[in-house]
């Protein structure tokens, strides 16, 4: 059997916040809110796991498609093609 890891292996870097970040989420982090056309950064919160992008994605520019739920449904350019993730606004940071 072999066993080698699930989406998270090999992120203990990229999920490391700095000594600076640490501690409590902010709230407005939290509720912040995007309009459709927005540009994004992916910058992940390791200690929210809920709408996390996968490893790939983390610190790549997007624009935002859509609403659903509380997430938002982001279009990231990975090589030549582009793709579709749902993200948690926690994970998303104004750019620009």
């Amino acid at each position: 059997m072999d066993r080698k890891g699930g989406q998270k292996r090999k992120t203990r870097k990229k999920l490391r916040k700095p000594l600076n970040r640490k501690g409590k989420i902010s709230l407005t982090d939290y509720l912040r809110k995007y309009k459709e056309g927005d540009k994004v950064v992916l910058l992940p919160e390791p200690s929210v796991n809920k709408g996390m992008p996968f490893r790939r994605f983390f610190g790549k520019s997007a624009t935002i498609k859509s609403k659903i739920g509380q997430c938002y449904e982001v279009v990231v350019r990975d090589n030549n093609k582009e793709k579709t993730i749902v993200v948690h606004p926690v994970h998303l940071k104004k750019s620009g």
